[in-house]
Formats: structure tokens, sequence, C-alpha cells
């Protein structure tokens, strides 16, 4: 994706057919380089040309209609579709809008990709204009917040009257700005071009925000550093840590992670809000069989509770969802966490610490002598953590914990690859949980839609499965398939006009039976166990997912899309 046309192309445009003799066009050039924009941009501001003469040359290269936003104007509501995130990252913006139907001005009309996302997001017809990088970088200016003015001017009063509260105000104007796009990670990220690239992760997807140079990289480093009580003369090592942030009289953590690179210190800011930290199991979105089991295993006096997926799975929301109901007993709860993500009244929490020798495995082998009664155990990582955890487990404890795996069958070849024995495995487990996340329908904007051809195909395919009718018996007896309803968000102020807010977790949940541990102790496959699980009533991820499709929750393309990958 590009916000300027060709250089070469331009060129020969421009120079070769006369409009504009080859030193001028050479001085534009260089202005744009010095400055960091478009070469159209330069060329408009140096009266070499007029914008819309040059968008209609360009606009006929393309094969597309030219608009000059700015007298054109926009439609208030049609400009709010895209966020502005997502719109400066594309070099777009919507300016009409007429029932489904809406006007895209763009300064890359080959960005197929990006305008097949926008017409299976406003599931109507898109029309492509083009426009010129000057045209649309005025009409940026519609946005209230312009946190690129913002940052260009903390800038240039860093490089021009190097003003050291620069770089602390750029790190709160990146935070505010997270927060207000509902970001859940912030990317700050140096290379080798010399300038330092910010990314927001918005509803699991990363659009890159602005970029500042890298002579401010190490203050910006350094404020977040001091922020999180880290070592600011420590450039070579990896650190983490965490701070309290607060917008609009909510209170977020912010986790940090700083990881030296070649070019720099890569950072990442999580951002977690008092929201996440009172989700209750209830609201991540189990089906009501499998809430009922994980309840079955939480009243249990002792055994494993393992949580499974991959990084961003949300398995650090869960596993605090289940401590925060144990937390509700007169019990000793006590934890090891790398890093230590929500602080927890009543339960005593460990940081590891490599550089003091507390690791998870020394972390755990402590705990025990603390007399507790549940231990939450951040991650099994490696063999002496998932002895101890299982032995743990053996001898009265109750143990929450989180592995890395792409399914629940997945984690018991993976401990006795660990060196535990298959019977400890078989008696300790109670409960493992494999979970996914994907964006929840906005509540705000939600209807009732036709389901689309794919769709149908898709649930024909699937139909006459086992797991597709055992889902139908248990959550949707005597209902046909047909009956079904398929909701989707048409885009609100509320979710950016994506038609999603927030997130949830589709999960498959495998309660330890007497079959199941018969098979852990045969050293049995991953695909075995699960086989099994299945044929005793385990419904797998992409089947409670359909099941949220069909009770409102999310869309066919966020399954279909998540479990393909």
């Amino acid at each position: 994706m590009s916000l300027s046309y060709d250089r070469e192309k331009l060129k020969e445009l421009l120079v070769g057919k006369g409009h504009i003799d080859e030193l001028h066009y050479k001085a534009a050039e260089e202005d744009a380089d010095k400055l960091g924009q478009a070469i159209e941009v330069s060329l408009v501001e140096h009266n070499e040309i007029k914008d819309n003469v040059l968008g209609e040359l360009i606009a006929q290269e393309y094969g597309v209609p030219f608009v000059d936003i700015n007298e054109q104007g926009v439609d208030n509501e049609a400009f709010e579709i895209l966020p502005e995130v997502v719109a400066r990252s594309q070099g777009a913006v919507v300016f009409a809008k007429d029932k489904d139907d809406i006007d895209l001005a763009i300064t890359d009309p080959n960005n197929v990709e990006f305008i097949d996302s926008l017409k299976k997001v406003t599931k109507g017809k898109v029309t492509v204009f083009y426009a010129t990088p000057f045209g649309i970088r005025e009409a940026f200016k519609n946005y209230k917040n312009n946190i690129y003015k913002t940052i260009k001017d903390l800038i240039n009063d860093y490089e021009d009257n190097k003003n050291e509260s620069s770089p602390v105000a750029l790190v709160e104007c990146l935070l505010d700005y997270a927060y207000e796009n509902m970001a859940s990670d912030i990317h700050i990220e140096p290379s080798g071009s010399g300038d330092v690239s910010v990314r927001f992760r918005v509803d699991g997807i990363l659009y890159e925000v602005s970029k500042y140079p890298i002579v401010m990289h190490r203050p910006v480093v350094s404020r977040i550093k001091i922020m999180s009580h880290l070592r600011t003369d420590e450039q070579d090592a990896t650190q983490d840590g965490r701070f309290d942030y607060t917008k609009d009289k909510v209170k977020f953590d912010v986790r940090v992670s700083i990881l030296p690179i070649t070019h720099g210190e890569n950072v990442v800011l999580r951002i977690l809000s008092e929201k996440s930290r009172k989700m209750t199991l209830d609201d991540l979105g189990l089906l009501d069989e499998d809430l009922e089991k994980v309840k079955r295993a939480i009243d249990k006096p002792y055994g494993m509770i393992i949580i499974v997926g991959p990084t961003g799975a949300g398995k650090t929301t869960t596993l605090y969802s289940i401590m925060l109901i144990l937390n509700q007993q007169p019990i000793n709860i006590v934890s090891i966490e790398d890093p230590v993500e929500y602080s927890v009244v009543k339960v005593q929490q460990i940081q590891v610490n490599i550089k003091k020798n507390i690791t998870f495995a020394n972390g755990l082998r402590e705990i025990v002598r603390q007399d507790p009664d549940v231990i939450m155990v951040g991650e099994i990582r490696d063999n002496e953590t998932a002895s101890i955890a299982v032995n743990a487990a053996m001898t009265g404890h109750m143990l929450l914990s989180t592995m890395h795996a792409n399914d629940a069958g997945t984690i018991f070849p993976r401990l006795s690859e660990m060196g535990v024995e298959p019977f400890l495995v078989a008696s300790s487990v109670n409960i493992v949980i494999s979970q996914r996340l994907v964006r929840k329908i906005c509540s705000y904007c939600k209807i009732l839609y036709p389901p689309h051809p794919e769709n149908l195909s898709e649930i024909k395919r699937m139909k006459d499965t086992k797991e597709f009718k055992a889902l139908m018996d248990r959550h949707f007896p005597g209902q046909k398939i047909e009956d079904l309803k398929l909701y989707k968000g048409t885009g609100c102020k509320n979710c950016n006009h994506t038609g999603y807010l927030g997130r949830l977790g589709i999960f498959e949940v495998m309660e330890i039976d007497n079959d199941i541990r018969d098979l852990i102790i045969k050293k049995s496959s991953a695909s075995a166990i699960e086989a099994k699980a299945i044929e005793n009533g385990m419904i797998p991820v992409f089947y409670n997912g359909v099941g949220l499709v069909f009770r409102g929750l999310t869309t066919f393309e966020e399954i279909l899309g998540l479990t393909n990958n």
C-alpha cells in the first residue's frame, strides 16, 4: 500500500508531458524527502501545479474519477465510517454515503485488499475515487483530535528548542490516543531508516499511527522506563514492568516490555483496563454446558486447571476470572507470574525476576512451603516447573496455569515430553480449556440479516457432522437449522464503524474422565485424546464459535477467519 504515486511514473507524466520542468520537479522531490511527505504535496505547496490539475492527471492513469474533497466537502456521518487510525494508515476517507453505498477517496486506488475489506464491513457498494495526498491531508482536519499535528508539534519543539518535556508529552499523547481508539497494545519500533514507527493494535489488527525521529527515541524510552520503575541506564538487556495510567477517570494498567534490537530498544505497551480486570467467568462467552464443567473443576479441592491457546488468546483473563471466584472463599491463594498483570486483593502475587533467581520453578518450590490452598503459575514452560506443578496438584493443592498449545489434547504429550510420568498427569489434571479470541458484534448497531451464500454453503457442509448435531441438540434443541438467525453490526460511532465492539473467547473444554485418563496413561496421541473427548461430548473450538454465531454474539466471518489460521 502506497500513499504516493510511483515517482518514476509521476516524473514521466509531469515532466515528460511538459506540465513541469525537470529542475522544479527535482526541487520538489528534495523537499518531499526532507520533510518526509509525498512529492505530490510538495509540488502543490511550491505552486508548481494546482492540486485539482494534478489529481485529474493521476486519476486518468489509475482509470478512476478524481475528487477534490475540499471542494466537494464531506458528509460527517460518512466521514466517521473510517476510524482515524485506519484512514491515515491507508490514505483514504469516506466522503459520502447513500444507504449502504459509500464513496471512497483514496491515494492508491490499486489498494484492492483494503477496498475489499471495506466492502465486507459496509456490506454495500464502494465507489472508488482518486484523491491527492494533499487533498487527503486536508480532509483529515475533519477529525476532532489531530494526534498527527500534536506529534509533529512535539517533534519540532524537541528538534528546534531541545525541549526536554516533549518526549514526556509524546508518551502521554500516545497513551491518550490509544485509549480513545480502544487499542489493546502500543508498538514503538525503531528502524534503520532513522524513524521510529508507532503502531496500535485495535481488535487484534495492527495499524501504523505515526512516526518520530530516532533522536527522540532514547528520551521517549527513558520516560516509559521511569513510569515503569525500570533501569534507565540499561539499554542492552530486556526489561519488563508496569505502571498505572488514568484517562477520563478510567484507570488502566500498562504492561511494559522492552527488547533491545539492532536499531535501538523495541517497546510494547499492553493496555489492561479496569473493565478487563473485573470480567467474570460468566462474561467470557462459554456455552452453558462448558461453563458448568469449569465450575465443577473449580469446586474440587485439588488438581490442575490448565488453559491453553496461542499468544494473545486471552488465557490470562480466563485465569484471573477463575482466581477471582476462588478468592471469595476463606483460603490462601499465591501466584507467580511473568509479569503480574493485575493486582488482586488478598492474593499473594510474586513477580518472576531472573536476576534475583526467582523463576517459575524456584518460585513455585517456595510457594508450596507457604501453606497455599490455591497456586497460580503464569505459564508452564519447562520440565522443572511442570514436575513441581503436578506434584503440588497431587498433594492437596489446586493449581491454575497456562500452556502454549493449539488444542486441549496437545498438552498431554507435551507434559510427557517434559518428563512428567503419564499416570501423574492423568491423576492431577482435572480440566483443560483451549481458547481463541474473536471480535464481538457491536450491540449498538446489531441487526438481523439474511445469510450470505458462502455462509449458507458452510452451514450445509457441516450440518451432517456429529459435532454440529451435538451443538444443536444441546444448545438449540428442537430448532431447525433454517430457523437460526445471523446477525452483524452495521457500523456506528461506538464501534468506529467496524461493526464490532470488544472481543470474547471461543473455547473447547475437556473434562478429564476415565476414558481420557486411560488414553493419557497409554501415551496416546493428542488427536486420539481429542477424538475421544469429542465422542464423550466435548464441543471443539470451531463449533463453539458457531454456537456464538447463532447466539448473535459474533459473525461467521470471524469464526472462519480465525479457525482457518
